[in-house]
């Protein structure tokens, strides 16, 4: 069918797009994990780095402030004093709490509310159980290792996980732009790096069908070359191999039907004369014996019958192995012969008939006897095997070409299969074949079998 070349490229590409997109897709997805991973790992970093700056820089302010205090210059607030801080810090989302040795403390948070939670609770769920946000740093504030005071920053946890969820937002977002860009891209570029896959696809399907002639045409593409080439060298092997193959099995037929030939004539010449020399015989013992010796009169008779049913035999022979009227008369002469031969044995409960169009002369003797030797076949069927009651051969002789087909009314429905043709038909399949002819069986309308044969005279001639 014309359209399975073309559906089988479809579903081969399909097939290696699908595949190379769900690869690329799985590895992108692979990527975009791992960069996200990283991602919530630097954005923890980065608030643990901003929070322990944060405790250095005012761990360094305070013990600024003892120093001032201790040198005798004074300040204007009491110790601790965190409005520098305040001025100077532009850090938000974290809480610090300085606790005194004796006991007091002192709390202050910059903006560690947010106004609305914009992430899923999966997210949150799932950074929290990695990254463990809002984790509080302790410093304790020393002059002349003298400890003044512990002080402790805490960052907002909900900040940080807004602040890692929009890095993932950006990050997401620019990742999937990214994939379904270079997943359109490969499906671009694959399908048209994947377009001679349709011509190699078509062309494997001729050669499957037998146009051993057809070559694949060069391609661009290295790879897609050598593959054509490839495809290109098994063909001409391939052709060269059935034309030696048609060669040798033409060689054996030819002298196969000389050994039938001979056989024939031997039978013929040899026996025959014997069984015609042993009825002579037999009929003179038979008139001898009835004047002189009744007694013999029926042995006589018995070997004369004998030899007849040897001579019905021999000539039976003589039909299966070469016709005597075919190398005297030719095939039409031949056909009509075997027609009204199995008219007469069948007694009735088949009718055969034989319809002859064109010139049968024209016709070379390997291709004659092929045509006879089809029709001797599917009429033995036939009578064999069939329920037929009326059966036909028709001949058709053309210019260039010659075609026969034998038909039946049997109760046949289905064809039988490559393994359920029997050897006669097998054999006729490899004569035609040799010839390079076609050899086909199909249903005859209603029901029924047609035995179809076409071969070239041009190549049967040059055989």
């Amino acid at each position: 069918m014309p359209w399975l070349p073309r559906l089988s490229h479809q579903v081969v590409t399909m097939n290696l797009q699908f595949h190379l997109l769900i690869r690329i897709a799985l590895v992108a997805l692979m990527c975009l994990s791992a960069t996200i991973t990283f991602v919530l790992y630097r954005s923890d970093s980065q608030a643990r780095l901003l929070v322990e700056t944060a405790a250095d820089s005012l761990s360094k302010q305070l013990e600024f402030q003892l120093l001032r205090i201790n040198s005798g210059f004074g300040q204007a607030s009491p110790f601790p004093d965190f409005d520098l801080w305040k001025q100077t810090s532009s850090i938000a989302g974290i809480c610090l709490h300085f606790a005194r040795p004796e006991g007091s403390g002192y709390n202050l948070c910059n903006g560690t509310k947010i106004p609305s939670k914009n992430w899923p609770d999966l997210f949150e769920s799932v950074y929290r159980t990695l990254f463990k946000p809002g984790m509080a740093i302790t410093r304790s504030i020393m002059f002349n290792n003298q400890e003044y005071g512990k002080l402790t920053i805490t960052p907002s946890e909900e900040m940080e996980i807004d602040k890692a969820w929009q890095n993932i937002n950006s990050l997401f977002g620019l990742s999937l732009i990214t994939i379904f860009a270079v997943c359109v891209l490969v499906y671009l570029t694959v399908n048209h790096t994947l377009q001679p896959t349709r011509k190699i696809v078509e062309g494997i399907g001729r050669l499957e069908l037998g146009d051993l002639d057809y070559r694949l045409p060069p391609f661009k593409l290295t790879l897609w070359q050598q593959i054509g080439q490839a495809i290109n060298q098994l063909a001409a092997s391939q052709q060269q191999l059935l034309a030696e193959r048609q060669k040798l099995l033409l060689k054996l037929l030819n002298i196969q039907d000389e050994e039938r030939r001979y056989l024939a004539r031997e039978l013929h010449d040899e026996l025959g004369q014997c069984l015609a020399g042993i009825n002579a015989v037999a009929a003179s013992i038979s008139y001898v014996a009835t004047q002189q010796c009744p007694s013999l009169v029926d042995e006589a008779g018995h070997i004369s019958r004998i030899s007849e049913h040897m001579m019905a035999t021999v000539r039976g022979l003589l039909s299966q192995l070469r016709p005597a009227e075919f190398d005297e008369l030719g095939l039409a002469a031949s056909l009509n012969s075997l027609v009204n031969g199995w008219n007469s044995s069948s007694a009735g409960m088949v009718r055969f008939k034989l319809n002859l169009i064109g010139n049968c002369d024209v016709l070379p003797e390997a291709l004659a006897l092929t045509l006879f030797r089809v029709a001797q076949e599917s009429l033995t069927n036939i009578a064999k095997h069939s329920t037929a009651d009326r059966a036909s051969v028709t001949l058709v002789v053309h210019q260039d070409s010659v075609d026969l087909a034998v038909k039946d009314n049997g109760k046949i429905t289905t064809l039988p299969s490559n393994q359920g043709l029997g050897i006669g038909l097998l054999g006729i399949q490899e004569r035609v074949s040799a010839l390079d002819g076609r050899f086909s069986l199909a249903i005859a309308p209603p029901q029924g079998l047609s035995v179809e044969v076409w071969l070239p005279i041009a190549h049967s001639m040059a055989s």
